[in-house]
């Protein structure tokens, strides 16, 4: 199982309210008003990223913020979590985008006249689990020397401001949408929708086992290309002239002292830290809707079984009524404090691998939990990341220098002559690109979506800004441009070809699925028949719409069909993507009455949610277009990248 799959099989466990997530162990919401404490390389803390309405949002805070969510991953996964894995979630464009919403919905909270009174944040900072012991609050003594523990620290100030902000938001929220329901047809509906399961035998008959079989003259080419020309037009090219400031060759010229590696090693220490973590399986029983005395005698009948010898997987694949777990015998994999409801990291991390708790009651209902494992906290030694440290240092040194470099060429460089100039006397060297796409990589810097924007806003004579590049910072003057045209045959005849190929292949995909059909509904042995036309019948377990299916993927097409079939039904040929697919229902896993019951009013709550969330969102992008929004994209692309090797 990937790290991504595990982030997104516990999203269930990270269902945290605004006012929670204020708080610096929950670090989705670390204060953001305060100056980084470690510097941001190139750009200075105070630079600002956004303005909304007169509201800023500076390169200091960002950095806070990202640190913080780094740091809450790095606790909840430990140390697989890698810089790749960070690129592939979008980290970073996720917070910014967060810190230019939040600041609109304060903006628009205050247009709404919603206020937070000092008593009604009393109450939230007295009802937050983090600041209670034994159900009460901690203390005004204990409550800041929490807060100033915080990585990194914070005042009593600080954080009561930011969740006063924050309860002002779900005030606004609360404002818009409150008066939103959900009939019972549509619980009932949507309930049916999202946990009906099927299990499939999938024979996928793909283009590609075919294309061996295609044979397309050149004619067939031509004609297919006649036939299909608006398909191969090219829009609106232009070309550029370059001036690079490159990174690679800055960087190659940093020396950094292992003093200043060594003092950014201690500056963040946290950073480099897996907290400990454990490997626990559990056992729920909800309580939603139930006699909760019964419940938990039920609870107590299954810890017994596991007390006396039980299989703890094979009862939680028969009683646990945890559907994100239930299939892997409860296994919650590893996870670190703050990750669990309260009540469950107490119990769990009270434990040693082999034991088991005594029923735990949370807001889930009635737990029993196996530890497996633990890991203790780890601390990675410097000489361990020193050349991660020292090549991070070396990319943010080259980016300050190209910035100060690239300001003093743009004080120079007015008109095209002049990138000649400078580049001639700075040992520079001026480049010509090829003709490229509004939406294309650029040849020689490859994806620059500012540099391709760029090129197609300027006009003869006129030279850019320092624009960011991947390559570094770059000014462009425009060199050609190339009107929208349909090309030659010559000049793509290879895709023609490949295009031709693919729709052939498909064709007779779908021309020996019909054939096979016939004979796949009538077997008596489903996997056999498919077996004695050449073809593998791949077997899937119970799964849900929308689950990847062997060799098909996600297909909406092959789901609509397969959840209409009645156990044991074969399909007509489905076309999905590019294959042909048949195939047979094995088992259906229908909703029940009593599972209706059961879950309705808390699905009830989970799909008002969700409606609430959407209209919100959609409101305040109707609301965004009425303010005034700066990105300042420059000091952003600066930002990230002196931060990809955070």
């Amino acid at each position: 199982m990937t790290m991504l799959d595990r982030m997104r099989r516990h999203k269930g466990w990270l269902k945290w309210s605004l006012a929670l997530v204020v708080l610096a162990f929950v670090v989705f919401y670390i204060p953001s008003f305060l100056d980084d404490p470690v510097g941001v390389g190139v750009v200075a803390s105070g630079e600002v990223l956004a303005e909304i309405e007169g509201r800023i949002v500076t390169a200091g805070q960002f950095r806070q913020r990202y640190t913080a969510q780094v740091q809450a991953y790095r606790t909840a996964y430990g140390g697989s979590l890698s810089d790749q894995l960070l690129r592939q979630l979008g980290l970073e464009q996720q917070i910014l985008q967060q810190m230019i919403d939040e600041q609109a919905a304060f903006v628009e909270a205050e247009r709404h006249g919603i206020e937070v009174s000092n008593e009604e944040l009393a109450q939230q900072i007295f009802a937050i689990p983090g600041l209670q012991e034994n159900g009460r609050f901690v203390g005004e003594a204990r409550y800041e020397q929490i807060l100033r523990s915080q990585v990194p620290p914070m005042t009593k100030a600080m954080f009561e401001e930011n969740l006063r902000r924050s309860l002002m938001i779900d005030k606004l929220r609360a404002a818009l949408t409150d008066w939103m329901t959900v009939s019972d047809a549509d619980v009932e509906r949507e309930f049916r929708l999202r946990n009906e399961k099927v299990k499939l035998q999938v024979v996928a008959l793909t283009a590609d086992a075919f294309r061996s079989q295609v044979d397309v003259s050149d004619a067939d080419v031509a004609s297919h290309f006649e036939a299909h020309k608006a398909e191969y037009r090219v829009g609106e090219q232009r070309k550029v002239r370059l001036l690079l400031l490159d990174r690679d060759q800055a960087r190659a010229k940093v020396i950094i002292p292992v003093t200043e590696a060594q003092r950014y090693y201690n500056n963040n220490i946290a950073l480099y830290q897996t907290p400990e973590q454990i490997r626990a399986s559990h056992i729920l029983l909800n309580v939603a809707g139930q006699d909760e005395a019964a419940v938990r005698k039920q609870a107590e009948a299954i810890l017994q079984q596991v007390k006396g010898g039980g299989d703890f997987a094979a009862l939680a694949r028969k009683f646990s009524e945890d559907e994100g777990t239930r299939e892997n015998g409860g296994d919650l994999d590893y996870f670190g404090r703050g990750r669990m409801v309260p009540e469950f990291e107490q119990a769990a991390f009270a434990l040693e691998p082999g034991q088991v708790s005594d029923v735990v009651r949370t807001q889930f209902g009635f737990h029993v939990i196996k530890v497996v494992d633990k890991k203790p906290a780890v601390t990675r030694p410097f000489e361990e990341v020193r050349a991660q440290i020292e090549e991070q240092l070396k990319m943010q040194r080259a980016d300050e220098q190209l910035a100060a470099r690239a300001a003093e060429l743009a004080a120079r460089v007015e008109d095209p002559e002049d990138l000649d100039t400078s580049a001639r006397q700075n040992g520079l060297t001026v480049t010509e690109s090829d003709f490229f796409g509004r939406d294309d990589p650029v040849p020689g810097l490859g994806v620059a979506p500012r540099v391709a924007a760029a090129a197609f806003e300027l006009q003869q004579r006129q030279v850019s800004e320092a624009l960011p590049s991947p390559r570094g910072p770059v000014f462009i003057a425009l060199a050609g441009r190339r009107d929208p045209y349909v090309p030659t045959l010559d000049q793509v005849r290879d895709r023609v070809r490949d295009d031709l190929i693919r729709s052939k292949a498909t064709e007779l995909s779908r021309q020996r699925a019909a054939q096979t059909a016939a004979a796949l509904r009538s077997a008596s042995e489903f996997a056999a028949a498919a077996k004695a036309q050449g073809f593998e019948a791949k077997e899937t377990q119970l799964v849900p719409r929308g689950s990847p299916l062997p060799d098909v993927g996600v297909s909406p097409a092959v789901d609509k069909v397969a959840f209409s079939l009645p156990a044991g039904g074969v399909s007509d040929p489905v076309q999905a993507n590019d294959a042909t697919v048949i195939v047979r229902v094995v088992e259906r896993d229908e909703v029940t009455p009593e599972e209706l019951t059961q879950g309705r009013e808390a699905f009830r709550e989970q799909l008002l949610t969700e409606r609430r969330g959407r209209f919100f969102t959609a409101y305040m992008a109707r609301a965004k277009e009425r303010m005034r929004i700066e990105v300042r994209n420059d000091v952003v692309q600066r930002l990230l990248a002196a931060n990809t090797t955070l």
